[in-house]
């Protein structure tokens, strides 16, 4: 729990996550993986199931192969490495929300050390393929792999285009009912 000290910014840190899909070939090291699947493994799940393995991807043959089986994971390909997910594959719905949750803890962690990440999705077509790859047994989910690295200058240029701002509070807050 946090004591209050430096809330602010930690708050500026949180809203500063952004996805990054453009990266420097610059290799990450280890103590920064190691902190990011540490964070990755102390994160929350329903019932503390903890229904998730990691699988480390560096190999450039392989993180070309899974960035083209289609346009949601595209980044993968000029990534240091990719972090996949593998889901136990017994409660979808349950092990879809613990995913989210791991995935931004990951990218948080990733963010405290300078390191961009984005999130990558496979299709229901292409997750076939994706197990295939990676070795996969069949009985486990694959849905998620985040790309990791160093964003390039160009990443961390806005790109937000006009009209494409957050919509106020004001528009997504409701006050005990739905108005």
């Amino acid at each position: 729990m946090m004591n209050g000290k430096g809330g602010k910014g930690m708050i500026s840190f949180l809203k500063g996550l952004k996805a990054i899909r453009e990266f420097k070939p610059d290799p990450l090291p280890d103590e920064v993986l190691a902190d990011v699947l540490e964070v990755g493994r102390w994160s929350g799940s329903a019932k503390n199931v903890q229904p998730w393995e990691f699988i480390v991807v560096r190999d450039r043959d392989t993180l070309s192969t899974l960035s083209e089986l289609k346009v949601y994971a595209k980044h993968l390909k000029g990534a240091a490495l990719a972090v996949v997910l593998v889901m136990e594959g017994e409660n979808d719905e349950g092990e879809t929300y613990d995913e989210g949750r791991v995935s931004e803890r990951m990218m948080l962690a990733a963010a405290a050390h300078g390191v961009g990440s984005s999130i990558g999705w496979f299709t229901p077509e292409d997750r076939p393929q994706a197990k295939e790859t990676l070795g996969v047994p069949q009985e486990r989910t694959l849905r998620t792999a985040i790309s990791f690295g160093y964003p390039t200058e160009q990443a961390l240029r806005p790109r937000q285009a006009p009209g494409q701002a957050r919509k106020p509070l004001a528009d997504i807050v409701h006050e005990e009912r739905y108005k």
